[in-house]
């Protein structure tokens, strides 16, 4: 009989919030439910990112350094998103899943335009600096290609009011897409889709 090949099954879980979101998002706070609930067993991990690039993917670093190259996945949300992919093509893991949704593409372009004073989106009273120099970090963490397309999944709102969708869906054209007619930058339908998305991470 032929040998028969199963899927790692994902053991860790990496979940990167947007620009001035955190891990209280609805999204992030939802997925820590559902694992609580579904999946105690796994290891899952949402920081609160530093708004230095740089510091974040050296944070990501710091907390994965003894996690398995298989069986880890990412999800990754809006700036959380490009920072999956840019560790996606790093060669620290062979991610075996990266869930994006409405990832950013181009930050260092965007965020050149939010230079200043921030504050957190589920905390207003929280603050914090966006410098000029964190565009340039932004920069240099941008993949060239998108190497094995199929273990990605792009979550793609046609309805978002942040990002271009047009502008996600050619980035992410050679990987699997779900675009969803309407919909809107945070997901807030993200619930109807929990069920697909744990099946796609292997949860």
């Amino acid at each position: 009989m032929p040998a028969t090949t199963t899927a790692t099954p994902t053991t860790h879980l990496l979940y990167l919030h947007g620009f001035r979101s955190s891990p209280r998002s609805a999204k992030a706070s939802r997925m820590a439910q559902w694992v609580a609930t579904a999946r105690p067993d796994l290891v899952f991990v949402c920081p609160q990112l530093p708004p230095s690039p740089a510091a974040a993917m050296a944070l990501i670093e710091q907390l994965t350094a003894h996690w398995p190259s298989a069986g880890t996945a990412v999800m990754g949300s809006s700036l959380g998103g490009y920072y999956a992919t840019a560790l996606a093509e790093s060669s620290r893991f062979q991610l075996s899943q990266v869930l994006l949704l409405n990832p950013a593409v181009d930050p260092a372009r965007d965020l050149a335009h939010y230079i200043g004073e921030q504050s957190c989106w589920q905390d207003p009273t929280e603050h914090f600096f966006f410098r000029p120099e964190f565009v340039t970090e932004l920069q240099a963490l941008k993949p060239d290609s998108l190497s094995r397309p199929e273990r990605y999944l792009a979550v793609i709102a046609q309805g978002d009011e942040v990002l271009d969708w047009h502008e996600m869906q050619a980035r992410y054209a050679a990987c699997r897409i779900k675009l969803l007619a309407g919909s809107d930058h945070g997901l807030s339908d993200f619930e109807d889709y929990l069920t697909e998305l744990t099946g796609f991470l292997r949860l």
